[in-house]
């Protein structure tokens, strides 16, 4: 959307020039070849820095600053469409700013802004830090809509929280358009119900509650970038032996997010004995994803409205867990991590938990009771594990694909003990590898104790014991080192 020029007509009334173009990008950061915006440099008197002001709209969209011959207007030629908002509100508002940029032949390529203090200018938010802050949530953002312009003047980097309404303010304003349509309204409503003088004081307060959650969130798109196969692959290998079959079907996974750029439209459930790596595997894929992640404990949740939140017509109404995980995360892409998914149909009375994470694995968007917002849901990847598939019902199956997690064989565990528990251990509390070895018959004697357990939790404990006893006898008994034959494993062990 242009931003116009007044000019007084014959008539006395004010019709619009266009002064600029825009264009789209989705750079996430800016470099002279990757502007934010290009003002006219014909005059040649825009230097590597440059302090000024924005013009406000009603006069020429231009930059003012302090030339040779006194104060000189640059013409704005293009902007970059996620800057439109914040340009006009520091041109509104009378905010100083220094830029950063380049001169390439007449342009000027700005590719920084930062506010700066003279001249009587008075920057609304009270927050310390808001343009970069503002700049960089814009950056990480993705281009609006070509078809959907922010010309509708009715809806008129760093750890910063917005929490004061003109802060948020100001933080919907200038985000305009990079914002979701359905949340960039919801928000203008909640801000005039956090604004009122006919509500109550609760009411307000819910309301500014609901804005400050929202707008700390990064709202992003379903477009993900592609995934280096190899890198991937060296993940699995890093934190899982064997396995080969579950680490070919994570690997196509990757492939087919990298074919659509998308996320697939069902989650992973692992299933599997207890101890057997299930969420390893999910912690592994959100490394490889790069995406942050919470965890949902199906076991300990038998109330809808613990995830759903509850209705503001309470005073003590909060929001509920999947929601506060988005605000954990700050952004909208993350990985759910659903522990002990064959628990979720234990509800007691108040309705079904499993219901409700149908509606987020739906990808069609998720409402929380206490923001009412539909929440989109297309960059949340869900990765479930449970013991017994049995006990899940045939919808809650149905979004997942399913793998199966064996358990591992005898010298599947001899080389996990070997190989990666015990040096793990010992890594952890100190002991160089030959201050406590395993006999090749102590390393048996370890697998068979163990012979009837399940997964490898076992096998790690059993790696802790063996390790603290090495440490007591090298600190206490003065030993260099301690080899642990069958009889001294089945003693300490038993």
């Amino acid at each position: 959307m242009p931003v116009f020029d007044f000019n007084d007509s014959a008539d006395g009334s004010k019709d619009p020039v266009c002064t600029y173009d825009i264009f789209y990008a989705n750079e996430s950061e800016t470099s002279a070849e990757h502007p934010i915006l290009i003002l006219d440099n014909s005059r040649g008197q825009l230097r590597h820095h440059s302090s000024g002001a924005f013009t406000n709209p009603v006069r020429r969209t231009a930059f003012e600053f302090r030339g040779e011959d006194g104060t000189v207007s640059a013409d704005i030629l293009q902007i970059d469409a996620r800057f439109v908002s914040l340009l006009k509100w520091l041109g509104e508002n009378h905010i100083n700013v220094r830029l950063s940029g380049a001169a390439r032949g007449n342009e000027y390529s700005v590719y920084k802004i930062r506010e700066i203090a003279f001249g009587g200018g008075v920057k609304l938010s009270a927050e310390d830090g808001f343009l970069q802050f503002m700049i960089g949530r814009l950056l990480s953002s993705d281009a609006p809509s070509e078809e959907s312009p922010d010309e509708d003047e009715e809806e008129n980097g760093d750890s910063m929280k917005l929490t004061s309404i003109q802060s948020i303010t100001d933080f919907i304003t200038c985000a305009g358009r990079t914002l979701p349509d359905n949340i960039r309204l919801w928000a203008r409503r909640n801000l005039a119900v956090a604004r009122s003088r006919e509500v109550s004081a609760e009411e307000r307060r819910h309301a500014q509650r609901a804005l400050s959650i929202m707008m700390n969130i990064q709202w992003k798109g379903n477009y993900f970038e592609a995934i280096d196969p190899d890198e991937a692959r060296r993940i699995l290998d890093e934190e899982l032996y064997g396995m080969e079959r579950v680490k070919q079907r994570i690997i196509e996974t990757i492939i087919q997010i990298n074919r659509t750029h998308t996320l697939p439209a069902y989650g992973l459930l692992l299933i599997g004995p207890a101890g057997t790596g299930k969420s390893q595997i999910a912690y592994a894929v959100a490394r490889i994803l790069k995406l942050p992640w919470t965890t949902l404990d199906m076991s300990s949740i038998n109330d809808p409205e613990q995830l759903t939140g509850s209705s503001r017509i309470y005073a003590n109404a909060k929001p509920g867990i999947i929601m506060d995980a988005f605000s954990m995360a700050g952004e909208s892409n993350l990985v759910f991590i659903i522990n002990e998914l064959d628990k979720a149909a234990a509800g007691k009375g108040n309705g079904n938990p499993a219901d409700v994470l149908l509606t987020l694995l739906d990808n069609l968007g998720f409402t929380d009771n206490y923001i009412e917002c539909m929440i989109p849901t297309v960059g949340v990847y869900p990765i479930a594990t449970a013991n017994d598939k049995d006990q899940i019902s045939a919808p809650l199956m149905s979004r997942f694909a399913v793998i199966e997690i064996p358990d591992y064989t005898p010298d599947e565990k001899k080389v996990i003990f070997s190989e990666y528990a015990l040096p793990k251990v010992l890594r952890r509390i100190g002991m160089q590898t030959g201050e406590c070895v395993l006999t090749p018959d102590g390393l048996d004697a370890v697998i068979d104790m163990h012979r009837d357990t399940s997964g490898i939790r076992d096998l790690e404990q059993a790696a802790e014991h063996i390790a603290a006893n090495a440490l007591y006898q090298i600190e206490v008994g003065h030993a260099a080192s301690v080899a642990f034959d069958a009889a001294m494993v089945r003693e300490l062990l038993s």
